[in-house]
Parts: structure tokens; C-alpha cells; sequence
């Protein structure tokens, strides 16, 4: 059975969200590489850059946890309520802490594009 439209629907959003994390955090990878070449022993450049990897792990991470909760409903024929409401809900925590990430790591681009 297919999965219903609002839960596509917010594993869409979701799926752009973390496009945008990989985006934004790669680029400011790419400017603390940039600045920590200059800056080679600066502590927040080097904390900056490790925030910004481990954003890029918690993106692909949520990618799989988006993953294992569509097998989860597709693994019967007949999508139960129950199954519905716990992967909405879960899927609902899991956008609250994408959007988390993606404010910070707009911010810390953000902060990195100032240094240049």
C-alpha cells in the first residue's frame, strides 16, 4: 500500500532540508579550509570546521533513519494507524532537529563568509 500524502509530503521537506544542510555546510567547509590555511592553529576555526563535518554525518544519518522508517511502513500490505502516527511522529522530531541543524549551519557559514 502506498504511503500516505502528508507523511510524502514531510519526507519531502525533510529531504530538501538536509539538501540544504549538505549545501550550506559544504561550502563552509570549504571557506574554514580556506581560513584555517591563513589561521592554522585557531581553536574556533578548527571547532567550526569539525561542527560542519559532523552536520554533513547528521544529514546522511537522517537520511537513513527517513529510509528505515518508509521500509518500516512498506514492509506489510496494509499500513496500520498505529504504524502511521509513530512514523509521522518520528519523522516530525526528526524535521525539528534538521531545521536545528540547518539555522546553525547557515550561522556558522555565515560567520566563515565574514572572515574572508
Amino acid at each position: 500500500m502506498a504511503i500516505p500524502s502528508e507523511l510524502n509530503a514531510l519526507i519531502e521537506r525533510l529531504n530538501q532540508e538536509l539538501d540544504t544542510i549538505e549545501r550550506e555546510a559544504t561550502a563552509g567547509l570549504n571557506l574554514a579550509r580556506v581560513s584555517m590555511e591563513r589561521f592554522p592553529n585557531n581553536f574556533t576555526l578548527v571547532q567550526l570546521f569539525a561542527f560542519l563535518n559532523t552536520s554533513m554525518f547528521f544529514a546522511e544519518t537522517s537520511r537513513r533513519r527517513i529510509q528505515v522508517s518508509v521500509e518500516y511502513l512498506s514492509a506489510n500490505d496494509v499500513i496500520i494507524e498505529e504504524k502511521i502516527q509513530e512514523v509521522g511522529e518520528d519523522l516530525a522530531i526528526e524535521l525539528g532537529q534538521v531545521l536545528e541543524t540547518k539555522i546553525t549551519v547557515g550561522r556558522v557559514k555565515t560567520r566563515l563568509e565574514n572572515l574572508q
